[in-house]
């Protein structure tokens, strides 16, 4: 027979949402980062093709 679960605690809901919330922080820092480093030219990961090509990224290596 199904036995509903207990509650799960306001403690232990708050811990979650944080850890998720953060998860999504740091790839945001992720991003600024790799946009930072593309605009300045100082990218190690990813080729710039010139502009007579009509491909402006080829991707990451």
């Amino acid at each position: 027979m199904a036995v509903p679960k207990k509650r799960t605690s306001i403690s232990k809901k708050r811990i979650r949402k944080n850890i998720w919330k953060r998860k999504g922080y740091l790839a945001v820092l992720k991003v600024f980062s790799l946009a930072k480093s593309l605009s300045t030219g100082n990218s190690k990961s990813f080729f710039l093709c010139d502009k007579s090509n009509k491909k402006s990224k080829v991707g990451i290596i």
